[in-house]
C-alpha cells in the first residue's frame, strides 16, 4: 500500500525505509511515547505471528499497528499497543481525531476491528467522549494495568528535594539497605552516563541476569496470584529492548547473591516500572532492598531530566479500581505511595468493530484453527 488520504485530515500511509530509520525518535522518545510503539516491539511481535505495520499519521506522529489476519474468511484484527501515542500537552480533540483517522484508514485497508489502549489520562474527558461518538467502546484491558502510580519530577530537581517527599520509614529502609552493603547493578545501553557511584557495573551478561530475574517473577506470580510467561518470550524481548536502549534492568545484590530486580522502560519524558520481584525471604533478611531499587530508579530519572517516574500499576481486572484494605495489591500500592507518588487514572482500552459479521466469523475460524493445531501436536 502506498498512500491513502483521510476524508478530513492529512495523508496517512505506511512508513518508508528512511522514515523507519528515525521511527523511535517520534514513537518512543517524543512526548507521551511508549516502548510498545517501537520498531523493536513490532519486530518482536512479528516473530510471534503478528504483522506489524509502521504507519505515518502526520509530520510528528507515528503508529505501530499489529495486524492478525483471520483465517479462511479473510479480513483481520488490528491492535495499536499503547497507542496511538498521546502527548499529554495536546488538546483532547487532537488526540481523538488522530485515533479516529487512523481507524478509518485501517478500515479502508481491510481491517475489521481495531483495539487501542493509549495512556490517555482520564482527566482528558473529551477523548473518551469523542471515541464513543465514533463507535468505540471500552473493553477489558489488554495490558496488565489500566492506571499507574506516578511520581512527578520538577524541572531541575535533585535527590534532596525528591527525598523530602518520601515517608520517613521508606527513607530509613533505603538507608539500611545501603549500609548493609547491598549494591545495585545497572544493565543499560543508553541514558545517563555520569560517574556518581549509584550503580555497580554488571558482572554477568544480561541474558544470565534476565534468566535469574524471570525465575524471581515466576515465584512472585505464585505468591501474588498472577501468571508470568511464556518465560523465553519475555527474555527475548528484554534482550531486544535493552539492545535498542529502551530497557534498563536494575539488580540488587549482596555478596554475589541476587536479592531482587527491577525492569524499567525509557520512553517519552519518563522512566516506567514494568516488572519487579525479590527473592523469597529477602524482605526478612534485607527489608529495604525493593525500596533501594525504586530509589535508584528515581535517581536515574532525575539525572536524565525526566518529568515523571512511573512506578507502574497496581490495579487488576475486572474493575481496575485502586486497591483497598485487604486486597492483594494493597501493600504494593502503599509501598509506591510512600515515595510521594499518586494514583493516575487512564481512560483504558477501547475497541471499534468495523465489520461485525466478519469479526464474528474471524473469531470463530481463528478458534477452530487453534483448536485443530493443538489437537494435531
Amino acid at each position: 500500500m502506498i498512500e491513502t488520504v483521510t476524508r478530513d485530515g492529512p495523508a496517512i500511509r505506511d512508513a518508508t525505509p528512511s522514515e523507519l530509520a528515525t521511527w523511535d525518535r517520534f514513537a518512543v522518545d517524543g512526548p507521551g511515547g511508549h516502548v510498545y510503539q517501537s520498531r523493536a516491539w513490532g519486530e518482536h511481535r512479528a516473530r510471534l505471528g503478528w504483522r506489524p505495520r509502521f504507519v505515518i499519521l502526520d509530520d510528528r506522529h507515528r503508529a505501530l499497528v499489529l495486524v492478525r489476519p483471520f483465517p479462511i474468511v479473510g479480513g483481520a484484527s488490528a491492535y495499536v499497543p499503547r497507542g496511538p501515542v498521546a502527548d499529554p500537552s495536546e488538546p483532547a480533540e487532537a488526540i481523538a481525531a488522530r485515533t479516529i483517522a487512523l481507524t478509518e484508514w485501517l478500515a479502508g485497508e481491510g481491517i475489521d476491528v481495531v483495539a487501542i489502549d493509549a495512556e490517555v489520562p482520564a482527566a482528558a474527558h473529551g477523548v473518551a467522549h469523542a471515541l464513543a461518538s465514533a463507535g468505540f467502546r471500552p473493553i477489558p484491558e489488554i495490558q496488565p494495568s489500566r492506571h499507574r502510580v506516578s511520581l512527578a519530577l520538577a524541572v531541575d530537581t535533585d535527590d534532596a528535594a525528591v527525598r523530602s517527599g518520601i515517608t520517613k520509614s521508606t527513607r530509613q529502609r533505603i538507608d539500611a539497605a545501603e549500609r548493609s552493603g547491598v549494591v545495585v547493578r545497572r544493565h543499560d545501553t543508553a541514558g545517563w552516563t555520569g560517574d556518581h557511584p549509584l550503580f555497580d557495573e554488571p558482572d554477568q551478561p544480561l541474558a544470565e541476569a534476565a534468566g535469574a530475574f524471570a525465575t524471581l517473577l515466576e515465584g512472585a506470580g505464585e505468591r501474588l496470584g498472577f501468571r508470568f510467561g511464556p518465560r523465553q518470550v519475555f527474555i527475548d524481548w528484554w534482550l531486544a529492548a535493552h539492545a535498542a536502549g529502551h530497557l534498563v534492568y536494575l539488580e540488587a545484590r549482596d555478596d554475589g547473591v541476587s536479592l531482587g530486580g527491577l525492569i524499567l522502560y525509557r520512553h517519552g519524558d519518563r522512566l516506567s516500572t514494568v516488572h519487579s520481584a525479590d527473592a523469597p525471604g529477602v524482605r526478612d533478611t534485607h527489608p529495604g532492598v525493593m525500596h533501594l531499587l525504586r530509589w535508584r530508579a528515581i535517581q536515574l530519572a532525575i539525572r536524565e531530566g525526566r518529568s515523571e517516574m512511573d512506578l507502574g500499576g497496581v490495579d487488576v481486572g475486572p474493575d481496575h479500581l485502586g486497591p483497598g484494605k485487604g486486597d492483594a495489591m494493597a501493600g504494593l500500592y502503599e509501598h509506591k505511595r510512600s515515595f510521594g507518588a499518586s494514583w493516575q487514572p487512564m481512560i483504558g482500552a477501547h475497541e471499534r468493530v468495523i465489520r461485525p459479521w466478519r469479526y464474528a466469523l474471524g473469531r470463530l475460524t481463528g478458534l477452530l484453527v487453534r483448536t485443530l493445531s493443538r489437537a494435531g501436536r
